[in-house]
């Protein structure tokens, strides 16, 4: 493992970039070692239970008290108003987002593509995607709304965050809390992928039930970052999401300042590769949520507000069953990504890139092609789905396009036209 992470989910972490600037035995001492200043991040509650409680103490250089006052300044392609315009219940698709013709950094290239509740009520969330092209040089962002879910498709990230660096390459996923200061650079020049914001409650890794203590998602495959810090002075920009929208303060000093921090309230970053599927070794077809990798729940059991999905490659071995995923419509609403590959319920049309949504009951499933094919293969014999990797952000909210998404030139009209060759295979002379 690279030493520049440390492993485990929800562990209180201990780390700093110069000996002693941890404090022994006590968060906040009436002096802290090198001049450093104590100040504490809270993600939950003061009062949430131990075992929910999410917070970290920093020392760093400067409290994040010190920057000029904000100004608004535009949202470029950002929204969180999600009741603008009338949802449609028909299946929708994008191609792929083209990359910026013009210098774009990872901010300026967020597109909101659809999402519900709000960021003031801290209830909901966002899904944009990113296509950018140049590096935030001299700016450093916080999202007060929510926390961030990044899934890059193409290009890496290197994600430079109050707490410590990530580096982040395709299929693998990061999440950044409410709050916490990071710059994005590209070390290929370019990148693109998906972000989900998160309005509600912090995403935890899901319980097992039957499924025991092995399985799934591991906690010890999660890396959070070891302390690094930023001694520079300058004139510098730190923009805020707040209520839905950007705000820019002048700052004269990096905000990745942290020389040490401990705590639980921490970036995080997984490797999609490192899932451990589960799935029937006998027949029939289980429910995708034996593919969930993170979860925020909601205040009723069982039912999440947010649900993180990946479709990783894997052995599909039950017999008389129907392999692909099957019809269906679903009191929960899907959003869906490819990563690379092919997604095994779609024969063409679904790219790398791509996205789909499929609302509260709407109906979808296998296009008229995979439906043959599947039908007619030979299930006593096992099957790899191998050179893929796809995803899905799922809620129990219906999940509203924008605007934007739905004038969008990437959007497919004709994508319904995938189920118009399915046949009609009924004869009541034949069982």
């Amino acid at each position: 493992m690279n030493e520049r992470y440390q492993s485990g989910f929800g562990n209180e972490f201990a780390t700093e970039a110069l000996p002693g600037a941890l404090p022994a035995h006590q968060n906040s001492p009436q002096r802290v070692a090198y001049g450093l200043y104590a100040e504490q991040v809270s993600g939950t509650a003061f009062t949430a239970p131990r075992s929910h409680n999410r917070r970290s103490w920093l020392y760093r250089i400067r409290p994040a008290a010190m920057h000029q006052p904000f100004s608004q300044v535009g949202n470029g392609r950002i929204v969180s108003r999600f009741d603008q315009i009338p949802v449609p219940p028909d299946q929708l698709r994008w191609d792929p987002l083209p990359m910026p013709d013009s210098p774009t950094d990872f901010i300026d290239g967020w597109i909101t593509m659809a999402g519900n509740g709000s960021p003031e009520a801290q209830s909901g969330n966002a899904i944009h995607l990113y296509a950018a092209n140049k590096d935030m040089d001299g700016r450093y962002f916080y999202n007060a709304d929510g926390e961030l879910l990044i899934v890059p498709q193409q290009g890496r990230l290197a994600i430079f965050t109050e707490l410590g660096l990530i580096e982040l390459e395709p299929q693998e996923i990061a999440v950044i809390p409410r709050g916490v200061r990071f710059q994005v650079t590209l070390p290929d020049g370019a990148a693109r992928g998906y972000i989900c914001e998160n309005y509600g409650a912090l995403l935890r890794l899901p319980d097992l039930g039957v499924i025991g203590s092995n399985g799934l998602a591991n906690p010890r495959d999660f890396q959070t970052p070891r302390a690094a810090y930023e001694d520079k002075e300058g004139d510098f920009e730190l923009l805020s999401k707040f209520c839905g929208n950007l705000w820019s303060a002048r700052i004269g000093h990096s905000p990745l300042d942290v020389v040490a921090w401990h705590g639980n309230y921490a970036p995080y970053k997984y490797d999609l590769r490192h899932f451990s599927p589960v799935g029937a070794i006998g027949n029939d077809h289980p429910d995708p949520s034996i593919f969930l990798v993170l979860q925020a729940p909601s205040d009723t059991p069982g039912v999440d507000t947010l649900d993180f999905v990946v479709f990783p490659p894997r052995w599909l071995v039950a017999e008389n069953t129907f392999r692909p995923p099957w019809f269906h419509r679903n009191v929960a609403s899907e959003f869906m990504g490819l990563i690379f590959g092919q997604y095994d319920a779609k024969a063409d049309g679904f790219a790398p890139g791509g996205a789909s949504l499929h609302n509260c009951m709407t109906g979808h499933g296998p296009d008229a092609a995979t439906f043959e094919k599947a039908s007619a293969s030979d299930t006593t014999k096992p099957h790899k789905i191998d050179q893929t990797m796809a995803f899905m952000f799922e809620t129990k909210h219906v999940i509203c396009p924008t605007a934007y998404a739905l004038a969008s030139p990437q959007l497919q009209p004709n994508y319904f036209e995938c189920w118009s060759g399915i046949k009609k295979n009924f004869n009541p002379e034949r069982a």
